[in-house]
């Protein structure tokens, strides 16, 4: 019988690379069956719960008091306006209406003030009236 023995040399350090390769390939496909699963993501645009009802929060621009008004179901945001803007406030502040009604159409349609765009004209009335719209969210979350 002819049989031939092989022998086989294997260094320790080919051993150490090899475990350490089929860990982290375990590890990799551990970690996308985790994050690719079904059932994985729920509700990812809206986590937030809200009482349903109209709320306001009210900004002040020279000296005159502007109340934003948010109305809320309980998981949506369904519209967002000033209750009592008034023509003067509109003829020394032109930008704040079409602002407002850009910034509103942007946060029904994401239900989130996550990543709201505004004009470069008008950054400053947006941050206020973007904090406005947060205060009034807050007084609406379910606590």
């Amino acid at each position: 019988m002819g049989s031939k023995t092989k022998i086989v040399v294997l260094h320790m350090k080919e051993i150490i690379y090899t475990a350490i390769f089929a860990v982290l390939a375990i590890i990799l496909i551990l970690l996308l069956v985790f994050m690719f699963r079904p059932g994985a993501k729920k509700d990812a645009g809206n986590t937030e719960k809200f009482t349903p009802g109209v709320y306001t929060s009210t900004v002040s621009l020279n000296n005159t008091a502007l109340e934003v008004e948010v109305t809320v179901d309980e998981s949506h945001i369904n519209s967002i306006r000033f209750a009592n803007l008034d023509e003067t406030v509109t003829t020394m502040f032109p930008l704040i209406q079409p602002t407002m009604e850009e910034i509103a159409q942007q946060i029904c349609e994401k239900q989130s003030l996550n990543d709201v765009q505004y004009s470069e004209q008008t950054p400053y009335t947006s941050q206020v009236i973007i904090n406005a719209i947060d205060d009034a969210l807050k007084k609406a979350a379910v606590k």
